[in-house]
């Protein structure tokens, strides 16, 4: 009876063993759902298939954080003698870099983003020695990426060894200065005509006047400092290389003198043509006193003291016909000019003055070369600027190895209180008032 009773429970386990063996485990996983396979082109290897390396997009490299701003410094005369050119100038930077700001900035490659700039600036009094502080001290105080020039050859000659010492690209207008040049700078850039440009033009606008008819003799005042000595030779070059005959070269200290005597010789030599370049308000008092001892130059050019509204309030009749080589004029027809117009007549209650548009120019390229060079670094700004090649609000501008722009130098002339752009003749609003007549007669 036992022995049957075992053999029973023996059968009962043999069975439940087979049982679970046809069963599902208890580990295994449920099969994997099959993705929908698009068109019958792909194969199940084709959708299953991991990624080849070389199609998976390589993570960019992390560009480094840029700084909050583009650093500018100046240096520039508001107040002294040299105030009447800094006061144009400075404006013009201004409006540069709010209008750049307005876009985003300026992008720099090596942050990937746009970066505004940012300008500081400090008024050296017209003094070269306050310049020579004032240059250090910006280098010092700030990151700089370049330096803005003020205005007068004797502050941008006291300014540029500084920039070039402290090798920062350096852009600076309103002045003629051309030896600056030629001492082997690298930083320094000027759009801005220079003096042999200028001697030139004075006397291919000088013959398109006199045409075919007798050269009027040609009286030369001028100053005792560099640029004064540099233009006056120049002058007497081209007269004499222009068939002119220079009566009376008359040179006097960069302040105000009393011309008289030089005045007297010239009307006793019957000069007609009068080249000089004072600073405000010798310029001024020498035409008054011409007008008092009746001379009466038919052409003349005055370069500097004209420059201002300054002439044009305090000169009347006696200031108008006079011509200048400023740079620029708001008539210009260049892209951009009509805009700067706006601005400054909205600020200013006039259109832009003549020195506002170099200005302009120069943080325009400065803004390119930095665009260009992809990076802060002073030197590949440097590099970048001699290689502008570009429109600017006073033409197209490109750098020579010395640094001097290759640029228009246009004629103003004051008619009627007011200044127009006379030369050259695609440029010109009108045409120039030739001969002026005598003082008594306007």
């Amino acid at each position: 009876m036992k022995t049957k009773r075992m053999s029973f429970f023996a059968i009962l386990i043999v069975a439940s063993l087979l049982l679970a063996s046809c069963g599902p485990t208890a580990t295994e996983a449920p099969a994997a759902p099959v993705a929908e396979q698009p068109a019958e082109n792909l194969t199940v290897s084709e959708a299953t298939e991991a990624p080849a390396a070389e199609e998976v997009e390589e993570v960019e490299e992390a560009k480094p954080p840029a700084p909050e701003y583009i650093e500018l410094g100046s240096s520039i005369s508001l107040t002294g003698k040299f105030a009447d050119l800094g006061n144009m100038i400075l404006p013009g930077y201004q409006i540069a870099v709010d209008d750049i700001n307005a876009a985003g900035g300026v992008y720099v490659e090596e942050y990937g983003v746009k970066v505004p700039l940012r300008l500081t600036f400090y008024d050296d009094a017209s003094e070269p020695t306050n310049a020579v502080t004032n240059m250090e001290n910006l280098n010092s105080n700030m990151a700089l990426t370049a330096y803005l020039g003020g205005g007068g050859s004797a502050m941008h000659a006291a300014s540029v060894p500084i920039a070039e010492k402290n090798k920062v690209p350096y852009c600076g207008i309103a002045f003629a200065l051309y030896q600056i040049h030629q001492q082997g700078f690298q930083y320094m850039f000027s759009p801005f005509p220079k003096s042999p440009q200028q001697a030139k033009d004075t006397f291919i606008i000088l013959n398109s006047l006199v045409g075919d008819g007798e050269k009027p003799k040609v009286a030369i005042f001028t100053y005792s400092d560099d640029w004064g000595i540099e233009i006056g030779k120049l002058w007497q070059a081209e007269a004499d290389s222009n068939g002119y005959d220079v009566v009376e070269y008359a040179e006097n200290p960069a302040k105000p003198n009393d011309w008289s005597d030089a005045i007297l010789r010239a009307k006793a030599a019957g000069a007609e043509v009068l080249l000089t370049l004072p600073i405000f308000p010798d310029g001024s008092g020498m035409f008054k006193t011409m007008a008092e001892l009746g001379w009466s130059p038919k052409f003349a050019l005055v370069i500097r003291a004209p420059e201002g509204l300054n002439w044009g309030e305090a000169m009347g009749t006696v200031g108008d016909y006079v011509t200048i080589f400023p740079g620029w004029h708001h008539e210009a027809k260049f892209e951009g000019v009509e805009a700067l117009n706006t601005t400054h007549q909205a600020q200013f209650n006039r259109p832009a003055d003549i020195l506002t548009g170099p200005g302009y120019a120069c943080v325009q390229l400065l803004a390119a070369a930095i665009e260009k060079a992809g990076t802060l670094d002073n030197t590949a700004v440097r590099d970048a600027m001699a290689t502008s090649d570009m429109e600017t609000i006073i033409g197209q501008v490109t750098f020579n190895a010395d640094g001097t722009g290759n640029v228009l130098n246009p004629m103003v002339q004051w008619q009627g209180g007011v200044t127009h752009l006379v030369y050259p003749p695609e440029q010109a609003s009108t045409g120039i008032l030739y001969p002026a007549p005598p003082f008594g007669e306007r």
